[in-house]
């Protein structure tokens, strides 16, 4: 016989009907590993009373001093170098020593519960408590708080890609990977625990893991509600799980690197960033059909705030929009989102109105309005070209919508007919693309309006096809006031390659001075004398008081 030693302790915590005897069983195959079934399952029921049908046997021949369960069984000397203890998370009650998430190696197996709560009425009643959930993440916080995040392990990336998920596994907790792993016979296991007849039916009948059935049976309304309550938990803890079936993508880095910890209003609530999200019913999702505004954040206020949700409301009232927030409540949910995020300048907003939630899928008709979703997107944004060497426009094939199909005054989210133009931009390396009316003649970029100087003279397009532009009113207004001669007409697009001067104007860039369009040089191809002189009119503007409505104050 070995002589018995000091062994390295593995924890497994898992959610019942997640594989874990199979991973258990897997783990017993190593010819230096030993493990424990639920060791502190008597512990549990002693502790809380539960009932089960094989309780009076368990409290007979198991330990059911918890502590004494930690200090003598799961960390006392063995015979091999690892032991594996399989641990149902329901189980760490308090009082037990707080030796059992300290000491050892621990990881977390999890299963959509979707796959794992019709299992349950077998042997008792499915209910979030029984499932568990909840003291799953709360051992992954626990451990994660001590300054050692544990490894997830996803039962479908396990039953997918046995191997790759075991040797991933195995490199998580700096063991070597045994083949051996992967295979056991089958039946009863002397290491099963005393319950295996009633709940290791199945398992018994494997001898590895398999690939998850395609197609399962209806899922049972009357487990609707345990499931609606369980996927949030689920849904965190995978959100840090090891994949291991797909290549892992590399997360692209934002623009500006604080907007990843970031709160977004939706509906009537601050979430953070990767919870904010609407419902698939949402008409947006449905058809993208909603509205929207962007705003900018100048020293503490919000400019020209009243004009943008004029707008909004126009658009909201055009697309017969029910069950509309109010200006004032629209207004509450821009203030909470910036002082929560401590955004008071060089700040930018999406602002968006949906219709609401519907019944049906598609385009059927027959609104079921839960009233309009609010969302209110703030990041860290400075503005997206470059204002001060200026930017290179081309030519899209694509015509800008005319009022004859979808009127451009209506600020909507379905903005396909841009998109195809910007992505012609893209395509030809620009930073935007010019788009044409019906007639040829120029309209606006794919996301700013244009505007031309020739001979001292400023033009800007008709906004027959395009959105009036909030910016771009306030600029028709500056150059009134630097008493320049303003013209809005249709404009040819040759009059634009012949111009002195080109700029765009947007919420999301401010003022961008164009140098070259199709190839050809704007001018000198250098930033011109009147736009700069804009430029600078424009940024004392938005210091102004009377044009931003500021952020009140917080306590």
């Amino acid at each position: 016989m070995s002589e018995e030693r000091e062994t390295e302790v593995i924890h497994s915590w898992s959610a019942p009907r997640s594989l874990s005897t199979s991973l258990m069983y897997s783990f017993a195959q190593r010819d230096d590993t030993e493990v424990l079934d639920e060791p502190l399952y008597a512990h549990y029921l002693r502790v809380t009373g539960v009932d089960r049908p094989y309780r009076e046997e368990l409290l007979s021949k198991m330990e059911s001093d918890g502590n004494k369960v930690v200090k003598n069984i799961i960390y006392g000397p063995g015979k091999k170098k690892y032991r594996y203890c399989k641990h149902i998370a329901k189980v760490r009650l308090p009082g037990l020593s707080d030796d059992l998430t300290k000491k050892g190696k621990h990881f977390i197996l999890i299963r959509n519960p979707i796959d794992s709560l019709q299992s349950f009425d077998k042997v008792v009643p499915s209910s979030f408590h029984e499932l568990g959930l909840a003291d799953l993440v709360s051992v992954y916080s626990e451990l994660s708080a001590s300054g050692k995040p544990p490894p997830i392990l996803d039962v479908a990336h396990l039953q997918q890609h046995p191997e790759a998920a075991l040797r991933g596994l195995c490199e998580d907790l700096d063991i070597p990977f045994q083949d051996s792993m992967l295979k056991w016979e089958a039946g009863p296991k002397s290491v099963d625990g005393i319950w295996a007849p009633w709940w290791y039916k199945s398992v018994h009948k494997s001898t590895g893991f398999v690939q998850p059935v395609k197609y399962r049976p209806p899922f049972p309304p009357s487990l609707y509600d345990v499931l609606e309550q369980s996927l949030p938990f689920y849904n965190m803890l995978k959100s840090h799980a090891r994949s291991t079936r797909f290549q892992k993508i590399p997360t692209p880095s934002l623009p500006v690197a604080t907007n990843e910890k970031i709160l977004v209003w939706v509906g009537d609530e601050l979430l953070p960033r990767d919870n904010a999200m609407v419902s698939v019913f949402d008409s947006v999702v449905q058809g993208g059909d909603s509205v929207w505004e962007g705003l900018r954040i100048y020293n503490g206020k919000v400019f020209k705030l009243e004009e943008h949700l004029d707008r909004m409301f126009d658009s909201a009232k055009a697309l017969a929009f029910n069950n509309v927030p109010t200006r004032d409540e629209i207004k509450e949910a821009i203030f909470k989102t910036l002082i929560r995020n401590g955004m008071f300048d060089n700040a930018h907003i999406r602002l968006s109105l949906t219709r609401g939630k519907k019944v049906t899928s598609g385009m059927s008709p027959g609104f079921n309005l839960y009233g309009c979703t609010l969302i209110v997107l703030a990041e860290w944004k400075p503005p997206v070209y470059d204002n001060t060497k200026g930017i290179t426009l081309v030519t899209a094939t694509t015509r800008r919508n005319s009022p004859n199909n979808l009127d451009s005054k209506i600020h909507h989210n379905n903005l396909l007919n841009n998109i195809l133009a910007k992505i012609e931009g893209n395509n030809a390396n620009a930073d935007d693309a010019i788009m044409l009316d019906k007639d040829g003649y120029v309209s606006e970029t794919n996301a700013t309006n244009i505007f031309l100087v020739k001979k001292g003279i400023v033009m800007t397009p008709h906004a027959d096809y395009c959105l009036p532009g909030i910016t771009r009113a306030t600029v028709m207004e500056l150059v009134k006031k630097e008493k320049l001669v303003l013209v809005e007409r249709r404009i040819s697009l040759s009059e634009f390659h012949t111009a002195d001067e080109v700029w765009t104007t947007g919420t999301m860039g401010e003022l961008s001075p164009v140098v070259r369009i199709d190839g050809r040089v704007i001018g000198d191809g250098r930033v011109g004398a009147i736009t700069r002189r804009l430029q600078t009119s424009f940024k004392k503007l938005t210091t102004e008081e009377e044009l931003g409505v500021p952020i009140p104050a917080y306590h």
